[in-house]
């Protein structure tokens, strides 16, 4: 997971919008069934984590997000370990989402029914929000539409606050807008044959919501209209594109993680898959949706049941977008699930995009799984040989003093046999350097050697 990041990052340093995560939440274990490792000594979590921060912060570009979902057990320590990497003026906010509104059951105390989610920019200055519509009955209230898009109308007399309305009180509000008479053309020039109006409401002079500078820009963009009102009488308008304030509490019933994670995840397999409590994708999609726009790339390095690539799938769909998506998982049961769920998505929708799969070339890596695998001594004995060969060893280690107390390595039990094989093999070979793709002994294909000149840019 680690290795795979530093791999990652000549190519995409500075260039992602969006890291969304969801690691594992050190609960202690509950439901720890295919699932990571959930159960880490809470200083080795502090560490694993900050680890993989300090690489991801350089992956962002310097206007992108990261967002981090946990549940309440690491929260605090995991706060104030991102406020050190990120900084805490660029903390966004917590957001708070219900994912099982009948909370989770055998529980002792609270029956949980939230988790959080930390967002992080990488420099606030210069990060922004997408103006996008999260609540799909809020939409429907934008029921125009133009070149540009989907908007409402909204009255541009400033009406919400009259202690700030009127020619003496707010004198920059107060100036005419000049019409022509098929209402097609708004000015702020006077013209011969156009219909002067001003801020004036029941007789009552108010002020217009911006200055005429303000007004003067909207006009060019032609975001500010006349039509009349319900009573027959002219009014100015501003053309209101879709927008909502983003609340840092969830409630939406798409975000269960039961219905719309789980069940949505066994829809799309076609089966139920045994994985402990995927992503809801919409929770996922709405994260996407305002951090990112139509062709940025999005990272996830937790990539679990491939919830995040499916949800930039679905929301390309949805706004004829071209974000692209990086996932990397290292447990071999999630990849399968994760190739299998884009693959049908992408086949369901017909989607024409590449989807590519890659994999670190193992080395030392092979000899640490076939150990971990190894179900007799005799099958360990066999693996120290090809080890003596085709390994990289341990500077520490001695094979000739091994081989002369080969009797000592017998007497062990099968457990501490496999521990000495693992300390005996150099953790900085477990898998193949770039640098040395063209050694011989790595046996690496003309293919590969390409894709990763290719995917590196180098010649």
């Amino acid at each position: 997971n680690l290795l795979a990041l530093y791999s990652l990052k000549k190519r995409f340093a500075g260039k992602v919008k969006l890291i969304y995560i969801d690691p594992p939440y050190n609960t202690g274990g509950e439901a720890n069934i295919f699932t990571y490792n959930n159960s880490f000594n809470h200083s080795t979590w502090l560490t694993f984590m900050k680890n993989r921060l300090d690489v991801a912060k350089s992956l962002l570009r310097p206007d992108g997000f990261i967002a981090i979902t946990i549940d309440h057990n690491e929260l605090f320590y995991l706060g104030t370990l991102t406020d050190e990497i990120f900084g805490r003026d660029n903390r966004v906010g917590i957001v708070t989402i219900v994912i099982k509104p009948e909370g989770r059951q055998f529980s002792k105390f609270f029956a949980v029914s939230n988790e959080y989610m930390m967002v992080y920019a990488k420099d606030i200055n210069k990060a922004n929000f997408e103006r996008v519509i999260l609540d799909p009955k809020e939409l429907e209230k934008f029921d125009r539409e133009d070149e540009k898009g989907r908007y409402k109308l909204r009255r541009y007399i400033n009406y919400n606050k009259p202690e700030i309305s009127g020619r003496d009180v707010n004198p920059e509000g107060w100036y005419p807008f000049y019409v022509s008479e098929d209402l097609k053309t708004v000015s702020l020039v006077k013209k011969e044959g156009f219909i002067e109006i001003w801020p004036i409401d029941n007789g009552i002079e108010k002020s217009w919501q911006t200055n005429r500078k303000t007004a003067q820009e909207r006009i060019e963009q032609g975001e500010i209209v006349c039509e009349r009102n319900n009573k027959g009488e002219l009014e100015i308008f501003l053309k209101d594109r879709p927008h909502q304030r983003y609340v840092t509490h969830w409630t939406d019933s798409r975000y269960n993680s039961t219905h719309y994670g789980t069940r949505l995840l066994a829809k799309v397999l076609g089966r139920e898959p045994k994985f402990s409590y995927p992503k809801s994708l919409y929770s996922t999609l709405d994260t996407i949706k305002i951090t990112t726009s139509k062709d940025d790339i999005i990272l996830d390095f937790f990539a679990g049941s491939g919830t995040t690539a499916h949800a930039v799938l679905e929301l390309n769909k949805e706004d004829d977008g071209n974000r692209k998506f990086i996932l990397v998982e290292q447990l071999e049961e999630h990849i399968e699930v994760c190739k299998e769920r884009i693959q049908k998505v992408l086949q369901k929708e017909k989607i024409k995009d590449d989807f590519v799969y890659l994999e670190l070339l193992k080395w030392n890596q092979n000899f640490v799984e076939k150990i971990q695998k190894a179900k007799t001594k005799q099958e360990l004995k066999k693996l120290w040989e090809i080890m003596k060969k085709k390994a990289f060893l341990s500077y520490k280690v001695d094979v000739k003093t091994i081989d002369e107390h080969a009797k000592d390595f017998k007497d062990l039990s099968i457990e501490n046999q496999k521990r000495f094989l693992l300390e005996c093999l150099d953790k900085n070979h477990l898998y193949v350097n770039y640098s040395e793709i063209d050694d011989e002994e790595y046996g690496v294909s003309e293919e590969d050697k390409k894709l990763n000149r290719e995917f590196y840019k180098s010649s």
